[in-house]
């Protein structure tokens, strides 16, 4: 039997263990004692998945589904908001979670560059609509390094391959009868890019509060009555297919008095897909309406309109498209309409979620009150943002942003709850037993109760992502490092180093175990403190950080070296405790190791390199994807870099001269 320092035992004995059936010891896989203590384990096991709740499979004992996952792609009108980074978000938790938990996972995010607004926005810029939706979409896929976002694809409906299939949707609903040429004559909002009746305007605008013209011109029309039946049938015998109830709810009632035929193309201005096809008999240039257009996206990104391509085979239909309720219209009817009459299936599920307002208000330009969502990344790092905005309203309402609220919970829940806990764990177990795994003794019912907990929580979790109630994840999280952190102080371990070191060794090891499983859980909404906790309990990237390793037969060795104990995420100081009255730095850096002097200097060459990469690739007139790639490319290196970095600084906006606009 070999000591560590201070008496910490490096392998325990079989026989010290068997006090008390030899249970956490083959619960945790520590030993491979006799055929008999095997069969006592295993009953000692079943019991103990009992007293958890319900017993749980490992994430890779079964073939799972594979889930494809979709925000809208953004409209490329304006600059990204909170509530752009809150849909993504939510997405890649999921995505996340369920790469984790075994599923095939394909996550899709990407932008929306047709239609009128974008048109009149590129001339109020002074830029060509190309040019323009290049700009601005480049600031949209900025955001997937700076928040973590896992987005496979990004898509651009300005892409060749987009083109095409949206052309081949339409040529769908040609063949299948559901196109007819026809005159619109109606209120239309630029902004919204949507058809109004007289009965939904509010005050003379759209019910979103945008401003609305009356438009007449020739336009084809989709037969969006003829599926009102079929529609409201899908939805009654499906019930998770819109969530949450309430907007399940709104759709019906839209629905209830009929639907009207939907003008699906225009042709006062161009910046459009063009309608495929011979010229109508109006002798007009249709461009399809923005919205069958963007639809498609979903279509695009699986290789359609090869329906036997291999993506389109394995992920379609969609697991899930998450939108925000302002669009709940467009996903909820038109899309699967749409669907109906292609001859295609239906997503099994759309989730719309509320809006984001300001200390009470809702969000505007106008009234100054947006939240810049990269300043904010920038200010705190990704985790604290995504931690608050998944964890402070339930998801699908609206919710009220607030700084201080984000600032305390990260405070309470990040630093305070689980990064102390850590900290002062694995720094009395580098001092007590040597910087290694402690070996632990009989484990008594407050031990096998945590134990059982962390366990335990994996199929809770796995029903919050399925339902969509993605506040309760964290909320779930924070109960079991609420509990370990109940245990430290009722064991005190600190207490139990002379008087019982065994069972000082023992808390030691309950604990570390618990800190494992918070850091498998952690890594869906918060991946930089998930990363960092198991770098400091020497788990291995790869197989040992899925959820796979939830259960028996992973847990951390007796004996195995811990790295050096540091502080996985730092308290965020507020404004008015800040030396001076300052801003307080953000808390990311104590996430990752600062970048010595060569390592900066070797990343700098990289972002250069990978800049004249993409000058390089425009000059030659490249395709939107390969220049798309490159992009993200360099920001993902610019991203490594530190927040005031001058290659991270914004360049200053060049005045125009007088002559140049005279």
């Amino acid at each position: 039997r070999k000591q560590g320092p201070r008496g910490c035992s490096l392998s325990g004995s079989l026989d010290r263990r068997m006090r008390q059936p030899v249970l956490a010891a083959m619960l945790l896989g520590l030993a491979s004692p006799s055929r008999g203590a095997s069969l006592a384990a295993a009953r000692a096991s079943r019991a103990l998945r009992v007293r958890s709740g319900r017993a749980f499979a490992s994430a890779s004992a079964v073939a799972k589904e594979p889930r494809f996952i979709t925000t809208p792609i953004y409209y490329v009108n304006g600059q990204p908001h909170i509530g752009h980074v809150y849909t993504s978000l939510a997405c890649d938790v999921v995505a996340r979670f369920s790469r984790l938990d075994g599923h095939k996972v394909l996550f899709l995010t990407g932008t929306d560059e047709h239609g009128q607004k974008v048109e009149q926005s590129a001339c109020k810029a002074g830029e060509s609509p190309q040019d323009f939706a290049d700009r601005v979409s480049d600031t949209f896929r900025a955001l997937l390094p700076l928040y973590d976002f896992s987005a496979d694809q990004f898509i651009r409906t300005t892409e060749a391959r987009h083109k095409e299939a949206a052309a081949a949707l339409w040529s769908a609903l040609v063949e299948s009868g559901d196109l007819y040429l026809g005159a619109y004559e109606g209120w239309y909002s630029v902004r919204d890019e949507c058809f109004y009746t007289e009965e939904e305007l509010v005050d003379g605008n759209a019910p979103t509060g945008a401003e609305v013209e009356w438009v007449a011109e020739s336009s084809y029309f989709f037969r969006l009555s003829r599926y009102r039946q079929r529609l409201e049938e899908h939805i009654l015998a499906n019930p998770d297919f819109i969530g949450p109830a309430s907007r399940r709810n709104e759709v019906l009632a839209f629905m209830r008095d009929g639907l009207r035929d939907l003008s699906v193309s225009r042709t006062t201005f161009s910046w459009g897909v063009p309608v495929p096809g011979p010229p109508p008999p109006d002798g007009l240039s249709h461009v399809m309406y923005v919205w069958l257009d963007a639809l498609t996206n979903y279509l695009t990104a699986l290789g359609y309109p090869d329906t036997e391509a291999a993506h389109f085979r394995t992920f379609w239909p969609a697991s899930l498209h998450v939108v925000g309720k302002d669009i709940l219209r467009f996903h909820a009817i038109y899309w699967p309409a749409f669907l109906m009459a292609a001859g295609l299936p239906l997503p099994k599920r759309l989730f719309a979620h509320g809006w984001w307002m300001n200390e009470g208000e809702k969000m505007s330009k106008s009234v100054g009150n947006v939240v810049d969502p990269v300043a904010l990344v920038q200010r705190y790092g990704p985790d604290p943002v995504r931690h608050f905005l998944l964890s402070d309203v339930t998801f699908g309402a609206d919710g009220d942003f607030s700084e201080k609220k984000l600032v305390e919970s990260s405070n309470a829940k990040l630093a305070n709850e689980l990064g102390n806990l850590a900290y002062r764990t694995l720094s009395f177990t580098q001092k007590q037993c040597g910087g290694a795994v402690p070996a632990p003794d009989a484990f008594s019912e407050d031990d096998l109760q945590l134990l059982a907990e962390a366990a335990a929580l994996l199929p809770q979790l796995r029903t919050h992502v399925d339902s969509m109630a993605l506040h309760r994840y964290s909320q779930g999280v924070s109960g079991l490092a609420s509990a370990a952190n109940r245990y430290i102080d009722v064991q005190a371990p600190w207490a139990l180093k002379k008087s019982d070191p065994a069972r000082m060794r023992t808390v030691l090891y309950v604990l570390i175990e618990v800190l494992r499983h918070l850091a498998l859980y952690s890594q869906p909404v918060t991946p930089r403190i998930g990363a960092a906790l198991l770098e400091q309990l020497g788990v291995p990237e790869g197989g040992g950080r899925s959820f796979a390793a939830v259960g028996e037969g992973s847990a951390l060795q007796p004996g195995q070296p811990l790295p050096p104990p540091r502080i996985v995420f730092q308290r965020i100081e507020e404004a008015d405790e800040a030396e001076g009255g300052g801003e307080a730095p953000p808390p990311a850096a104590a996430l990752t190791a600062a970048l010595t002097a060569a390592e900066e200097a070797a990343l700098v060459a990289e972002v250069g390199a990978a800049g004249e990469r993409v000058r390089s690739l425009k000059a030659s007139g490249a395709g939107s994807e390969e220049v798309g790639g490159a992009v993200a490319t360099l920001l993902e290196l610019k991203a490594r870099l530190p927040p005031d970095h001058e290659l991270n600084a914004k360049p200053a906006k060049k005045k125009k001269s007088k002559a140049a606009k005279a």
